[in-house]
């Protein structure tokens, strides 16, 4: 069964939302510039943050259950790179006129329609990620497509907010954040769920990628662009998965996703099959401490000693079902204890379908069902931790099992490694939104419309088509060039010279590549050598050659210029004069040769030519002096 075949028939629906930082010279509400640190910061200060009410009077599930972490934040700052704003002790400023253009720009790309009038809204977040307890967060525009082959993926929004601050540790009740990050312009663009593959997904992902490169005006790096991943099956559930950044294996975390709905919805279908609904899991905590005194579980005989209890819940018609795999090496078991970890604050769980394990006997197993009421289509779950820590675990373990009888729940998963994934929190509801107080509105007018418009850049994907049809560059160094960071130098390298294009495009992608994998630290080069190094090429003083060799002693020695690194190397090109005579003396040492194989011999003679000129010369000029060579003592021979 094919990919196509098989999402279709599962019913798959996927809407992405790329966020992605831009590269602007202010934050979103201050002054302050969008600069990264790896230093050590200036100090910093402590908060609890707590939910508020909604204008309608409710609480935001998401936010309840943060809260609820009992956590506080310590938040790190820079005298230089962060203001009275990022600590919430000074109201925002206006909106950065730079970030809404580029938002614009994209609102062009996407055919989407702007807003007359820009109103930024409080998204509350109490994660610690906000010293305010809200994300500011403004729709700039909404509708619009993106062509995708021969389909349109529909886009819902684009909105303009303020990134997070960084988190940088966690330990006990204490969790660290960096405000350095925390207000970086950051576009969303959300689309509709007209996502029905893995692969398709990957794509529909790098293509607005693509369009967010082409504004110029966006930042590069790891951490700089994230999804957020919305997936449903028929019959499933929408899941939110929250901040993952290898684009390389969207796919990958998609697929895994689709695979986790269906294994649950058959165990939903074996759950109604056993005649099992919510209310025949009673959900009664038993108290089993008695049973595991003289336990060879040490996880278990820790918490005991430590004045912990070991506490149990019956899980009616379970039985089996605990142990299956929904992801690889990730079990219902897991999706369970997962709740109980989050809700509990506690190490894990212990079901009786992974049982007897970790030092726990099968006697252990017979008393823990005996205690708890089981049955033989009953599965027993167990804690073993803190009296209230162990309670609010099965509880939540219980309302999950509940969930699982009904279909799949709605929430929000964090992305591992693998591409699995595992419970973050509920998804948030419409509660969590409500109006900004102290931003004014901005207006987009016709005017402003029309300037933006004018100003549209060229999208990187016309520019690859335009790099393959103008310049002849093969396709696939179109697409690594359209994709570079060194974008930018190569059209200045092949506009102020007559260099080949894809010279420039192999050094800049290639060279450069092999040299970093060989420990030649190339992050030393500045533009200026490159530039330098292709002005000395388009003179004819250095060859192509030469130009790994050069570059080697550029990035070794950062503070030499490419004049230091011709006499260091010996590499300056040498006269055409010069190089005939070599050519010649070498191909008269070898006329047997020449005699024997022909014109067939110019693949030996190059061997040795270009040993002997060592990067002296270009090799396109070496092969045309061999083969002149070689018609000429084949026809003295002839004459002869």
């Amino acid at each position: 069964m094919s990919d196509d075949t098989r999402y279709k028939k599962l019913g798959l629906r996927v809407g992405l939302e790329l966020h992605q930082q831009l590269d602007t010279s202010r934050k979103l509400y201050c002054h302050c510039p969008t600069t990264i640190r790896d230093d050590d910061p200036h100090g910093g200060f402590v908060r609890r943050l707590r939910p508020t009410q909604s204008e309608m009077g409710e609480i935001d599930p998401a936010a309840l259950f943060e809260f609820q972490q009992k956590k506080q934040f310590y938040y790190e700052y820079y005298n230089d790179t962060t203001c009275l704003v990022e600590a919430d002790e000074e109201p925002p400023h206006e909106l950065c006129d730079e970030a809404i253009d580029i938002c614009l720009i994209m609102a062009d790309f996407l055919k989407s329609r702007p807003v007359d009038e820009i109103h930024p809204m409080r998204k509350i977040v109490i994660d610690g990620s906000n010293t305010t307890g809200f994300q500011r967060t403004c729709i700039v525009a909404t509708g619009g497509s993106l062509q995708f082959g021969e389909k349109s993926i529909g886009i819902q929004t684009i909105c303009l907010e303020e990134d997070a601050a960084r988190k940088i540790a966690e330990k006990d009740n204490m969790r660290v954040y960096r405000l350095d990050r925390l207000g970086i312009p950051l576009i969303e663009i959300a689309t509709a769920p007209d996502i029905h593959t893995p692969s398709e997904t990957q794509e529909v992902a790098l293509k607005i990628g693509l369009l967010l490169r082409s504004t110029g005006k966006v930042k590069r790096g790891l951490g700089t662009i994230r999804q957020d991943v919305n997936v449903s099956i028929s019959g499933g559930a929408i899941t939110e998965i929250k901040g993952f950044q290898q684009l390389d294996m969207l796919s990958n975390l998609v697929e895994m996703e689709a695979l986790r709905q269906e294994r649950l919805l058959e165990i939903h279908q074996q759950l109604v099959e056993r005649g099992i609904s919510p209310n025949d899991i009673e959900g009664k905590i038993h108290d089993v401490s008695d049973a595991f005194s003289g336990t060879e579980a040490r996880i278990i005989r820790k918490a005991l000693n430590s004045g912990g209890v070991v506490l149990a819940v019956n899980l009616q018609g379970f039985h089996g079902l605990l142990g299956k795999e929904i992801q690889p090496s990730r079990r219902l078991g897991t999706e369970l204890s997962d709740y109980a970890k989050f809700w509990g604050q506690v190490g894990g769980i212990f079901h009786t379908d992974e049982l007897p394990k970790y030092g726990i006997s099968n006697e252990d197993v017979s008393m823990l069902r005996t205690k708890a009421n089981a049955e033989d289509l009953d599965a027993v779950v167990m804690v073993a931790a803190p009296k209230a820590n162990a309670v609010s675990a099965l509880n939540a373990v219980v309302d999950r099992a509940r969930q699982a009888t009904i279909g799949i729940p709605t929430e929000t998963r964090t992305p591992l490694p693998d591409a699995t994934t595992m419970y973050a929190r509920p998804r948030p509801g419409a509660q969590r939104m409500y109006p900004e107080t102290d931003v004014r509105p901005v207006q987009i007018s016709q005017q402003h419309l029309k300037k933006i418009t004018r100003s549209i850049p060229e999208t990187l994907e016309k520019k690859g088509k335009r790099f393959i049809t103008e310049i002849g560059l093969s396709e696939e160094l179109a697409s690594q060039m359209v994709k570079s960071t060194n974008l930018e130098l190569f059209e200045r390298i092949i506009a102020d010279s007559d260099v080949s294009p894809t010279l420039v495009a192999a050094t800049l992608e290639n060279t450069l590549v092999s040299l970093h994998r060989v420990g030649v630290p190339i992050e030393q080069l500045q533009d200026s050598h490159i530039l330098s190094l292709f002005e000395y090429v388009s003179k004819d003083k250095i060859s192509a050659e030469a130009i790994p060799r050069i570059l080697t002693h550029l990035s070794i020695n950062p503070r030499s210029n490419i004049e230091d690194a011709l006499s260091a190397t010996n590499l300056e090109m040498i006269t055409e004069d010069e190089l005939k005579q070599i050519i010649r003396n070498i191909v008269a040492s070898r006329t047997d040769f020449v005699w024997e194989r022909k014109e067939t011999a110019v693949g030996g003679l190059m061997g040795l030519a270009m040993k002997e000129l060592r990067g002296k010369a270009d090799g396109k000029t070496v092969r045309r002096l061999i083969i002149q060579e070689i018609k000429r003592i084949l026809a003295e021979k002839r004459q002869s």
